[in-house]
């Protein structure tokens, strides 16, 4: 038998529409789904490049397939 330890798992993957962003491209960890006893201090992770990774968690941020940015005018 063997135990998985929490370190060990692979990060998860939280995949945001755009309407769910705040500003331009903005998410923040931890997010609103995630159980309070897992809490860390809030950082915002930048989308408008790409996917983003949360530097306590790991929790990997992306947009799902097909879904644009709204560019600034």
């Amino acid at each position: 038998m063997s135990a998985t330890s929490p370190m060990s798992q692979p990060p998860a993957v939280v995949e945001l529409t755009a309407r769910e962003l705040h500003g331009a491209g903005v998410a923040f960890c931890p997010n609103p789904a995630m159980p309070l006893w897992s809490n860390h201090p809030r950082v915002y992770i930048d989308l408008a490049h790409g996917d983003g990774k949360c530097p306590y968690c790991g929790t990997v941020y992306r947009l799902k397939a097909g879904e644009k940015l709204a560019s600034a005018h």
